[in-house]
């Protein structure tokens, strides 16, 4: 199976624990929305889809982060994320965590990793 890696943006443009960059992805031969933090100096990726119902987590665009800054909520119900593995960890979201998305960062850019 090759891997592909496809540009979602500059390094810089992600913050720790601040905004998130929005874009978009094939899963499964359908087009997903997903997101990319910084957290712990590592861009982390996931499916923009909470783990309780199938809405999107930012309360505004690229507005991932509880006011705490610690968690990543889900706008609709308030569910709680671990930032680093996706991991539910308050809420209604009943332990289904975020679905991770693979990513590096290379050269001042983060990129997604795709596989064929």
């Amino acid at each position: 199976m090759a891997r592909r890696e496809r540009l979602i943006c500059a390094a810089a443009d992600l913050a720790e624990l601040g905004r998130g960059v929005r874009f978009e992805l094939d899963c499964n031969g359908q087009p997903q929305q997903a997101f990319v933090v910084r957290f712990e100096g590592r861009p982390r990726a996931f499916l923009n889809r909470c783990g309780h119902v199938p809405v999107e987590l930012d309360w505004q665009e690229g507005e991932f982060f509880d006011h705490s800054r610690l968690y990543l909520i889900c706008s609709t119900h308030g569910a709680l994320y671990h930032p680093a593995s996706g991991q539910c960890v308050g809420g209604r979201c009943a332990g289904r965590g975020l679905k991770p998305v693979p990513v590096v960062e290379r050269d001042g850019h983060v990129y997604l990793l795709e596989t064929d």
